[in-house]
Formats: C-alpha cells, structure tokens, sequence
C-alpha cells in the first residue's frame, strides 16, 4: 500500500439529505485488507459493515441496504460478480467497486462487463480507494455534500471563503491566482489548454499573449507545489493537468 500525506478527512463530507451517514459494505475474504478498506471509510464518517464471503455479502445488503459496495472479485462461496448480481436484484442501483489482483487490460474489461462502476488491483492505494469510492457515491446522488469546497489529494480550494489549503497549510493567493487554481481542480487530471485558461480565467483572447498563463502557473507553482510533491504538470504542446501528488 502506498502512503501520502492525504487524510480523509480532507474531502467533503457526504451524507444522506436527512443527516444520516452513507453505508458501505466492503467484502475481502482477507480480513486486514477488509479492516484496512473500512478503516478508512470509517474515517470519512460512513457507517461500514465489512463481510468475508459471498453469502454473507447478500445477506448484509438485504439488512443495512448500502449506498455503496466494495467487492473482492475472487471470494469463497460465490465470487464478487455473482454477488453484486444478486444484490443489484434487490438494490438495482447500488454503485460497486471491485477490488481483484486481477490486473490485465482484460480482467479489467471483464470486471466492468460484470457491472462494476470501478475496478481497482492489488496492491493498491488506500487514498486512491477512498477517493473513487467518494466519488461513486457523489455521482449516485445518495448523497448531499458541500459544493463550495473542491479537494484533490491533499490540496483544498473553499470558493464561498475562499481559503486554500495543501496538507493543512493555509495558502494565500491573489485572486487570479485563485480563479486559475479553482479552473485546474475543476478539471483534474484533465489536460487543459493555454487559450481554454485564457478564455475561463481571463475571459478573453489576449491576442497570442500566451505566456501570461506560463506566468501565472509559475507563481501557483510556487505557493502550492513548493517543497512537495508537484501537482500542475506541463504536458508539452498540450498545456496543464493538475492532479494528485501520488496519481
């Protein structure tokens, strides 16, 4: 398992619109993987019940109907697929992560094909986890969540207060600043273009002054990547990316 210094905590807190936590079910038949897995739901503030088998899995679901799943694929009994099979039967909508050793282009494809919403291989990233499963939950719509706040990795951007954060070190930034790092975390890990960050930070064509964009990801780089690991990266003849340290 790979360790940052991202913490939970760090992501909006979701839950159910009456208040009440989200529900996961994580079934590994390896008990430290499963414990590992609900530990760190727990600390998104889930209620989690973990399963070892197959079986057990079907019969969880029936009593605390989860907002979310986390399957191994090979269990004993019957294996990940023919559990969310069966449970997709009586909660036909439930989001579903698998996690398999399985690691082929393949073995993806296959887990998808069986209804998986994401796939995940071991050995794998406890933060990459929790992050996936966040956002299966989010884009269920289970959940309600403070949409003023974006969080990728360990770095926090409040839009109502504008505060920014990376690791729990306030960041003070001028207001472009701000405006061009609130674009990148609202496109993460999505490459954007010098006239597209032009065009959404400055609102007009600078008539080919591209280097005002070069200029100011330069100062973010320096306020928010400064003696860390890097998380706006160039990609040559494209234009940026922002993303998580460890991604």
């Amino acid at each position: 398992m790979s360790t940052s210094r991202f913490s939970p905590q760090q992501l909006p807190r979701l839950e159910h619109p009456d208040g009440s936590p989200i529900r996961a079910l994580v079934v590994d038949d390896e008990p430290s993987l499963a414990e590992l897995v609900g530990m760190g739901t727990r600390m998104l503030g889930w209620d989690v019940t973990v399963a070892h088998e197959g079986q057990e899995a079907v019969r969880q679901a029936r009593v605390i109907t989860p907002d979310v799943l986390v399957l191994d694929w090979m269990l004993p009994g019957i294996e990940g697929p023919e559990v969310l099979r069966r449970v997709r039967a009586f909660l036909p909508d439930v989001p579903a992560l698998f996690l398999t050793a399985k690691d082929t282009v393949d073995d993806r494809i296959e887990g998808l094909a069986a209804g998986g919403d994401d796939y995940v291989t071991k050995p794998f990233s406890l933060e990459e986890v929790l992050l996936r499963l966040h956002r299966l939950v989010q884009r269920s719509g289970a959940a309600t969540a403070d949409e003023a706040e974006l969080v990728i990795g360990d770095l926090t951007l409040n839009t109502d207060s504008r505060e920014v954060s990376r690791g729990g070190d306030s960041i003070q930034l001028t207001a472009t600043e701000f405006d061009l790092l609130r674009y990148l975390m609202e496109n993460a890990r999505r490459v954007v273009s010098k006239p597209q960050i032009l065009d959404a930070v400055w609102n007009y064509d600078f008539g080919g002054q591209a280097n005002i964009v070069e200029l100011y990801v330069s100062y973010l780089r320096k306020k928010i990547d400064v003696d860390r690991e890097p998380m706006i990266h160039t990609v040559r003849g494209a234009g940026y990316v922002l993303k998580p340290a460890s991604a």
